[in-house]
């Protein structure tokens, strides 16, 4: 898969040995990084606990009287953030969407926090040692795990323990595309690319943008050398695709439409990215469980769709399995669509959750999971849709129906131009069961 350069890993490793050795200058930050703390004062950041904010009946009022205990509780020594494990917590001022964060940190014994990203919680921290009394709640494998996550310990808890010891401080990386998480602690990774689950609305992804939280919770909590920087559409796509790349196979050879059929006179092909025209354009292989891995561009107000099992002739939202959305959210023309007409959406059958596409003519990266009757949308690293066809009984008109094949072609379905797609990958789940159950080549 095409590579873009991103922040070297040795570079990154680097600036983790030098934070924990020392402590940097705020006015200094890491190459592409900004500070997010000053290490004077408590600029560029107020008070607000999430669980009490988002239960008020008056926001505002809350906030207010929340920025009057945030200066009680939170002080700034010897250029360290201080809390004494109590008031609301520390939150920034500005609200990120994908980010690298670096920071330092230091537990009492006895001390549990953690770090809520946009808004949500939660990364843990805590005291480790069985003196700390967490070990009930899974302290001993180690902070830094997606504790709120649902599911097991895979999910939840950090794959090694890495902290120091309580009094001593500890480094800790964090990277956020979309709701995927990497996480290293104490230059070990202990978080590689899990999903970070929506503890506030189970049904839908991480909110695209939030503020950064850090918890008070009953223990003085230290913290230092708190870095950020941005991470644009090219680096996370990149990210992305460097996830469960096992088992893929390129299905565009990037110049020609070998091993394709259909409309292909309706879709040209330049500097490897094919651009939308009109008709139908697919696979010559039939598929029936498979995962696919794309990128596309739309332009203003355009409008695509990937074809699911399609049979090959009529209108693949019709005809096949079904047809996924590929569509410019933003434009005007589409203000008043149906909630199923809108991008990943199962067309006329199931609404995907909107506003996690980047902007018109910026590369968006998406994996489609088809597994039986159920097919799940993952969009720059956000999961958007989940649905089970089987269990759908309304659609939009008529014309739907119920009953769909269990394979065919895997295609895009013209609707005008403007819609560009690049880097396509499949892995054949079928076939790879069917290989592991030995019934297959």
């Amino acid at each position: 898969m095409k590579k873009v350069n991103t922040l070297p890993l040795r570079s990154a490793c680097a600036l983790l040995s030098l934070f924990i050795c020392s402590t940097l200058d705020a006015a200094n930050p890491p190459e592409g990084f900004t500070a997010l703390f000053n290490g004077q004062d408590l600029k560029g950041w107020h008070g607000d606990n999430p669980h009490v904010t988002t239960k008020a009946k008056d926001r505002k009022a809350s906030l207010n009287a929340q920025a009057a205990e945030f200066v009680k509780f939170w002080s700034v020594e010897n250029g360290e953030l201080v809390n004494n494990g109590a008031g609301p917590y520390a939150t920034t001022d500005q609200a990120y969407g994908d980010f690298e964060l670096m920071l330092d940190y230091k537990v009492t014994p006895g001390a549990d926090s953690g770090i809520y990203l946009r808004s949500t919680p939660q990364v843990q921290i805590w005291d480790t040692t069985e003196a700390g009394g967490k070990w009930k709640h899974g302290a001993a494998k180690g902070s830094g795990g997606l504790w709120n996550n649902p599911g097991g310990d895979l999910e939840r808890m950090p794959l090694v323990h890495a902290d120091h010891a309580p009094g001593e401080w500890n480094s800790m990386r964090i990277r956020l595309v979309g709701s995927r998480t990497w996480i290293w602690l104490n230059d070990k990774l202990i978080v590689d690319g899990v999903t970070f689950a929506n503890y506030w609305n189970k049904k839908s992804p991480l909110p695209a943008r939030g503020p950064i939280h850090l918890q008070t919770h009953g223990g003085e909590m230290r913290w230092r050398n708190l870095y950020i920087r941005d991470i644009g559409g090219d680096e996370a796509n990149t990210l992305l695709s460097e996830l469960d790349t096992e088992g893929f196979k390129s299905i565009f050879n990037g110049t020609d439409f070998t091993g394709w059929q259909g409309a292909v006179d309706g879709y040209p092909i330049r500097d490897g990215v094919i651009h939308s025209s009109g008709g139908n354009v697919f696979t010559k292989k039939q598929y029936s469980d498979f995962t696919f891995r794309m990128e596309f561009r739309v332009a203003p107000g355009a409008n695509n769709g990937l074809a699911i099992r399609y049979p090959g002739t009529g209108d693949p939202a019709y005809s096949g399995m079904c047809e996924l959305q590929v569509l410019d959210n933003t434009s005007p023309k589409y203000a008043n669509l149906d909630a199923r007409q809108f991008h990943a959406s199962v067309y006329g059958k199931a609404a995907a959750t909107r506003g996690y596409q980047r902007p018109v003519n910026e590369w968006n990266y998406q994996v489609v999971r088809v597994q039986g009757s159920a097919i799940q949308v993952e969009l720059n690293g956000a999961p958007i849709l989940d649905a089970d066809l089987s269990k759908i009984a309304k659609f939009m008109n008529a014309k739907f129906k119920a009953e769909f094949p269990e394979q065919g072609y895997l295609g895009f379905a013209g609707h005008g131009s403007g819609v560009a797609f690049r880097d396509l990958w499949l892995k054949d789940n079928a076939t790879i069961e069917a290989t592991e159950e030995g019934s297959a080549p």
